[in-house]
């Protein structure tokens, strides 16, 4: 760390033309060697949601503890294994009513059972982000962030037999009756973030005239620049690449979907290659941790009883309908290679937190990422034995390397409410129980 004279607030924005740019942690925001100790590190959560399952098989480890061998599934992860751990024999609520899509979602962060209705009167219990987002995330912009792929709007009444689709549509809950949205659009997450460019005819003008919202804070940051030590120069210059690289990508998306005779009042910002639109969302999600505009986030990568086909690498069935694959060993391949390249989306997420400094160390140092399905086979809809990684070092509270496995078993093994209520404490918040927990496990 270089100490120079400047001394920058640690909520520093530029403004200008509506925007207001958080920037991101400079060695300037702690100007003195005695205060960067005492500085506390920021510690974030992310839960991460794949619907239908996985091939078990090519997920689960066959040594326990650590110097084992990734998987199939999860060799993409390799470069990070220090600082992951995988759960086995972690099991949701058990499927007795036939809402294996209702519950797996419901649960994933809540460790709960979501009540049987196709009413209004949804049951479930709080999520884990949102316990989180109280406790630690009332510092920031927005307390948490709420991501999908897929629009859930139409989807009313009941999507799975007696369940209302509330349960499916969301993986957020501020309360046991109080599902919260979820964002699909790149360019609305955007705004939220850094300011609304304008209305729905200037953002076009913007967009035809290819101008970035960073052109409304330049000569702000060209001076603030002038004063930062070399280190903070290249942070500073590495982020702001980083958004206006996003903003590109996602005039690109509202360029192919906009109207010359028709402005919307939000351009639809949604990239039509699925790809582009998942990497986008994680990208968001890490420039936001960057700057600390949140500190809490749920992503939703796909929607249970998803339709979404992958072309890009040769599957043209559907998601959902591959996940029943009946044992057909030639379907399972193409299921497990489903998961392998989802699994892709999530290697690369972590490499762009491990490449990003925060303090003394780097996003992924200060994170606690937690990934997986709701079910465990998406085949018969089992609960059992659900695929969880927990990625990051939770600013030294997760001892990464390992594969903790746990008895498959309905009976025997441990209640997803258990790795939950343990990620909740390592985050420092005092938990004693969440969802249907009855105890912790050792990360």
């Amino acid at each position: 760390m270089i100490i120079t004279k400047k001394s920058l607030p640690r909520r520093t924005f530029l403004r200008g033309a509506g925007i207001a740019l958080a920037l991101p942690w400079l060695d300037a925001m702690v100007p003195a060697f005695a205060l960067r100790a005492q500085a506390a590190p920021i510690r974030r959560f992310a839960g991460l949601y794949l619907p239908h399952g996985m091939i078990m098989a090519n997920f689960t480890p066959q040594a326990d503890g650590a110097g084992f061998e990734l998987p199939l599934i999860l060799k993409s992860l390799e470069p990070y294994r220090d600082q992951l751990v995988v759960v086995t024999g972690a099991n949701g609520p058990r499927n007795l009513d036939n809402g294996g899509h209702a519950y797996a979602p419901s649960s994933w962060l809540t460790g709960a059972t979501a009540k049987k209705t196709q009413g209004s009167d949804i049951h479930l219990a709080e999520s884990l982000d949102q316990v989180l987002a109280r406790e630690i995330g009332q510092e920031t912009l927005l307390p948490s962030l709420e991501l999908a792929t897929e629009d859930f709007t139409s989807y009313v009444g009941a999507c799975e037999t007696g369940f209302s689709c509330s349960y499916m549509n969301t993986l957020s809950w501020s309360s046991p009756t109080t599902p919260l949205p979820m964002e699909i659009n790149p360019r609305v997450v955007f705004e939220r973030l850094f300011g609304a460019p304008g209305t729905s005819a200037q953002r076009l003008e913007r967009l035809r005239r290819n101008q970035s919202v960073l052109d409304s804070v330049r000569a702000k940051a060209t001076r603030l620049r002038i004063g930062l030590g070399a280190q903070d120069r290249s942070r500073m210059d590495d982020y702001l690449e980083n958004l206006r690289e996003i903003e590109r990508r996602i005039q690109k998306a509202e360029a192919q979907a906009a109207s010359t005779t028709e402005v919307p009042d939000a351009p639809p910002g949604v990239p039509g290659q699925r790809a582009e639109h998942v990497a986008l969302l994680f990208d968001l999600l890490a420039i936001a941790w960057q700057a600390d505009l949140t500190r809490v986030a749920s992503f939703m990568m796909g929607r249970d009883v998803t339709y979404q086909s992958y072309p890009e690498i040769g599957i043209t069935e559907g998601h959902h309908p591959l996940s029943h694959h009946g044992n057909n060993p030639e379907k399972m391949a193409r299921f497990g290679a489903i998961n392998t390249y989802e699994t892709q989306f999530f290697a690369k997420f972590l490499d762009r937190l491990r490449s990003t400094p925060d303090g003394d160390g780097t996003l992924l140092d200060n994170s606690i990422v937690f990934f997986g399905s709701g079910m465990s086979g998406g085949n018969t809809h089992s609960t059992t034995g659900l695929p969880i990684v927990i990625a990051g070092g939770g600013s030294g509270r997760i001892k990464g390397g390992r594969h903790l496995r746990h008895p498959v078993s309905p009976s025997d093994g441990i209640p997803l409410g258990n790795v939950l209520l343990s990620i909740g404490q390592r985050m420092g918040v005092e938990m004693e129980r969440h969802g249907q927990s009855t105890g912790t496990i050792d990360l």
